[in-house]
Order: structure tokens, then sequence, then C-alpha cells
């Protein structure tokens, strides 16, 4: 891949130009990196504006993925008066008069179904249902952002339809009509936080490439961190309030900033669409004051070039170094998303304030986002990722060994373990970026996210048991995260790297190649491309407060008792504390259900 001349004509004075290339300067045969470094040079204001506006859409995308942490919560219930009701009591074993919701009744879908007898799987189901469309929708999107779509427009896509199916889901009827939008949902969602973090570092060099992929993990982080806040002034109305909330202002962000969000020019060029890819150049590097006459005609990326090639896929298991990598990355990625989503959705089962605790793993995102942000550029990748998954899964389990009655040293070891876990994820991402090249970089991030939530899908269902049993979750956590995390050995090291374009270049060794600077445009491309990644993070993690189990207490006149069995108690001797709609427990009734019907919801969505 060469060029043998790069045309430049620079505003400057004649000493300048002796200085700069200039108009009829031949320079050495330059790859296609080193033309876009000239081109773009340092991250100015364009690129940090487009950095930007490319970044936001993961702040939709982790709202929707855990929008369920709220709105499949189980609020609190207490006991009529004149019953004999009480606090200890089994809430399904007492009759509907004993008891009633803290809250409205359609708080939550738990409350509003009357599902707080049924089992985990079925109130775990939406959540579920989210993220196995997540892997549906991932993996059936991949390559097209390799493509005929490109980048830009896959992102713009699945956050469309994560966001559309959103809204519709505010009308659902019961549990089957919800879990099935969940899944549709999640289909959207399954390509945003990859599509988002290519977009973000195909733009600009290697100098830059970790900080500004940092931003898509910035964005995701607010998108958790809003989701307590809104479901907190949401709390008296109904659970369908905030997903109209979240999907309607996502809808509109897609809308307005798809005409001011540009292509990725290294997608563009490697696609043969030349002409296109001077467009963004000369738009990015316009605005920072240079007039250039690009000539990338010369560029040859040699046989691997091909327009439209829906096989590029196959490349990742045709090479056995890249079938190597994909799966040891996937192993990776499936042990990290089960602790990281296992983390947030088992906030609810630590006895902590549902509110501050989601709050308090949402705070904790930042440092760790400012973490990575300063430090990535020195973390060698495979030994930053196997201590932070050892560390991550010691403090998982420690959670089961200290039990809960010292709450305050669990809830800090959860945060613990979760801060590891979230930098673990940020290194993951950006290792799976280094490890391929351009032509199939799309498709393998997507598999890695896809294991990623595979790992999730579980998380539901597991949590909704692990209130029975605390090590079916966070013991189960723990130990998967800490054998994952030995299959790091097999993968390369790929800090201070270029990024190659095609397989062969991969394979073969990889040529410097310094895309450029970070600049205004490219910051701005960023935190448009980054957006949908929040609305992924509030469908991803709605159900931690959608489906959990509401508090109930016992009515008067009852022989109920607050260690009662809810399940074993007629429906006369308890009430919920909250509104029966507040969740999809105590809305269907399903607290008695069984671990994998409360479940199935959340974990429908990791599937999905």
């Amino acid at each position: 891949m060469e060029i043998s001349t790069t045309t430049h004509n620079l505003t400057g004075t004649s000493s300048a130009d002796q200085e700069t290339p200039g108009l009829n300067q031949v320079l050495p045969p330059l790859s296609l990196d080193e033309t876009i470094e000239q081109i773009l040079g340092g991250f100015g204001r364009s690129q940090f504006i487009q950095a930007i506006l490319v970044s936001v859409p993961a702040l939709f995308d982790a709202q929707q993925s855990f929008i369920s942490i709220f709105t499949d919560a189980e609020p609190n219930w207490r006991c009529n008066f004149n019953t004999t009701c009480n606090s200890n009591s089994n809430i399904c074993q007492l009759p509907k008069s004993a008891w009633y919701w803290d809250e409205p009744s359609h708080k939550t879908i738990i409350s509003e179904w009357g599902l707080e007898c049924a089992s985990s799987f079925i109130t775990g189901l939406p959540a579920s249902a989210f993220f196995i469309g997540s892997i549906v929708g991932g993996l059936g999107l991949a390559t097209l952002g390799d493509i005929r779509l490109g980048r830009k427009n896959l992102l713009y896509l699945s956050c469309l339809i994560m966001c559309f199916t959103s809204l519709f889901t505010a009308f659902s009827i019961n549990i089957w009509m919800y879990s099935t939008l969940r899944l549709l949902s999640g289909f959207g969602r399954g390509s945003i936080t990859t599509c988002t973090l290519i977009l973000l570092t195909e733009r600009v060099g290697k100098q830059w490439r970790g900080q500004i992929g940092t931003m898509t993990f910035v964005m995701y982080s607010f998108g958790i961190l809003s989701l307590p806040a809104a479901a907190y002034l949401n709390r008296g109305s109904s659970w369908r309030i905030l997903y109209l909330c979240t999907s309607i202002l996502a809808i509109s962000y897609c809308i307005i900033t798809y005409f001011f969000v540009y292509e990725s020019p290294r997608w563009l060029f490697m696609e043969g669409r030349d002409i296109e890819a001077k467009a963004v150049l000369r738009k990015l590097a316009s605005i920072e004051g240079n007039s250039l006459d690009l000539d990338l005609s010369s560029i040859h990326l040699g046989q691997e070039i091909s327009t439209s090639n829906p096989y590029k896929l196959m490349g990742l298991f045709k090479r056995r170094w890249a079938l190597r990598r994909i799966l040891a990355t996937m192993v990776l990625g499936f042990g990290i998303g089960l602790a990281y989503f296992g983390m947030l959705f088992g906030v609810r089962n630590l006895g902590f304030n549902l509110y501050l605790g989601v709050m308090f793993n949402a705070l904790l995102l930042i440092p760790t986002n400012l973490v990575t942000l300063f430090f990535i550029s020195r973390w060698k990748r495979k030994g930053s990722l196997s201590a932070f998954c050892i560390i991550s899964g010691i403090c998982s389990i420690m959670c089961v060994v200290v039990g809960s009655s010292r709450e305050g040293i669990q809830i800090g070891l959860e945060l613990a373990s979760f801060f590891c876990t979230s930098l673990a994820l940020n290194v993951l991402m950006l290792f799976t970026i280094e490890l391929f090249p351009t032509t199939v970089r799309n498709s393998a991030s997507t598999l890695v996210r896809q294991a990623i939530v595979l790992g999730s899908v579980f998380v539901p269902i597991l949590t909704s048991g692990g209130k029975r049993n605390e090590f079916l979750s966070f013991g189960t956590f723990g130990l998967t995260i800490l054998l994952c995390s030995f299959i790091v050995i097999i993968l390369p090291e790929t800090k201070g790297k270029s990024l190659c374009d095609t397989m062969d270049e991969q394979e073969n060794g990889t040529i410097e190649q310094i895309i450029g600077g970070f600049g205004w445009s490219q910051f701005l491309q960023a935190l448009l491309v980054s957006v949908p990644t929040l609305i992924d993070a509030q469908q991803t993690f709605i159900s931690i407060f959608a489906d959990v189990h509401p508090k109930w207490h016992c009515n008067l006149n009852t022989t109920c008792s607050p260690k009662s069995n809810i399940c074993q108690l007629p429906k006369s001797a308890w009430s919920w504390v909250d509104s029966s709609h507040k969740t999809v427990i105590s809305e269907w009734g399903l607290e008695c259900a069984s671990s994998i019907i409360m479940g199935l919801p959340a974990s429908s969505f990791f599937i999905g």
C-alpha cells in the first residue's frame, strides 16, 4: 500500500512552504495512515465536536440496557390493617386483601401485572430478552458495518431500531408483549457500542486511539448515571414514562445529528469510494484552516480491496492466527460481560437502597474512564487485562464470603469488583480493535461485543436466584471472570502498534501507520457516534428496576410476619409497599415464580 505523491496546497508564507510539503513537492511513498496524518494534523476543534456527536449514542445505549433495573423491579409492600400479615410473611402465601404496594401499582411491571409471585424465569424474561436480541442483532448486523452500510449508517440504523421499539414498549399490555419488544429493542442495540468505538478510533492515529476510545465509555457511564436520577424523579409514576422519555430523546437526537456526522474516511477508501473519502478529509481539514488538494488515486491496497464483499467475516475463521484471536477475545468478553452486568443487576440483592446502589456504580464509571483515559497509553494490554479480571473475581467472591450481615463491607467489595471489571471491559474493547485489520474490524469487534452480551443473558436469572442463594449471583460472576482471564496468555501484545488495513498486512507484519492527530471535527464525530451507547445502557439495565421484586408488608389482623415466606401466605394477608404496577413482579403476580421465570425478560434481552 503506497502512494507516490501527495499534493498539498497550504495557505501560508513562502518561508512556511520551505518547512512544509509544498504544492509541487514530491514526497516519499506514504501509506494511507501517513497520508491522513498529514492531512488532518493534530486534534482540533472540528475533530473534537465530531467526536462528541459520535459518542453520545453510547449514552442512549446505556439507558436502554439498564432501564429494566428500575422498570422491572419488585416494589415494596406492606400489610393492611386488621390482617394477620406481617413484614416477614411470604407475599405469595397471603391473600391480596392482606397487603398492598407502598407506591402506585403501575410503578413497575411487577406490581402492574401482578408478577410478585412469578418465577425468576418470568420476571427476568424481559431483561434477558433484550440481551438475547443484542446477540442476534449484533451478529445479523455486524458485517453491514464492514460492507454496504458503513460505520455511520449502521450506527444510526441500530440506534433508531432500539429507540422506536423502546417507544412501543411503553404500550405493552402484558409480560409477553413486553418481553418481545425488549427482544426487538436489543436487536437494534447490538451494534451501537461497536460502531461508535470503531468510528471514533478509525479517524485518529495511534497517539490518540486510546484517549478517543474512552469517550464511548464516558458517554456510556453518563447513560447509566442518568437512570437513577430519571427513575427517582419518576418514582411516583408509571414505568412506561421512563421508556417514553428515554426513547423520544434518543430518536430526536438521531434524526437531528445524522446529517452532521461524517463517515470513516478509512472505511470509504477501503470500499473504493475515493471521492467520498476525499470529501470527508477535506471537510475535517478545511475546518482547521487548511486548503487541501487531495490525490488518493495512487494508493493501492492489493487484492483485498473489494467493494461490498459480504464474506469478509470468513477471513476471521480461515486463518489460524485470526481464529485464535477471535475465540480468545470472545471468551474474555463472556467472562467480563457476565461480571459487568451481574454487578449492576445484582445490586438489588445486597439489601442496599436500589437508587443509591445503581448511582454509586454509575459514578464509579467516571473515575474508571478517567483512569483509562490517562493511563491506557502506558498499559500493556495483556498484563492490565489479566490483573483487572483477577482482582474483580476475588472481590466478587468475597461479597459472598462476607455476607449480607456486613452491608458496608459487602457494598465496598461490590464496588471494587465493578471498578476492576469496568477497567477490564475498556481495555478489552480497545485491545480488540488493535488485534484486527480494517477489513474485518467491525465484524470482529461485534463478535466480541456479542460474547460480552452473551454473558449478560444469564445475569437476570442468576440475580433472581441470588435472592435465595448469593453464590448463584456474585459467586458465579467471580469464578467465571477468574477462569476466563487466563486465556489472555495466547494473545499478542499490541501496545504502541499501528492499525493494519488488510488481513495480509496484519498477518505478515504491521506497516507503521499514523492516521493523524485528533481535531475538533473528529471529536464531534466521536460524540455523535457514541450517543447510541447511552440508549443501549438504558435498555440493557432497565430491568434492574422494572423486574425487581418489590417490598411487601403484612396486613393487619393476619398471622403474617415479616419473616414469613410470601409464597406460603394467602393474598389477603399481605400487600405490596408500593403500587402493584411498580415492577413486572408485582403487576403480573410473579412474586412466587421460579428464578427462571423472573430472570427470563432480562435473559431474553441479553440473548437477543
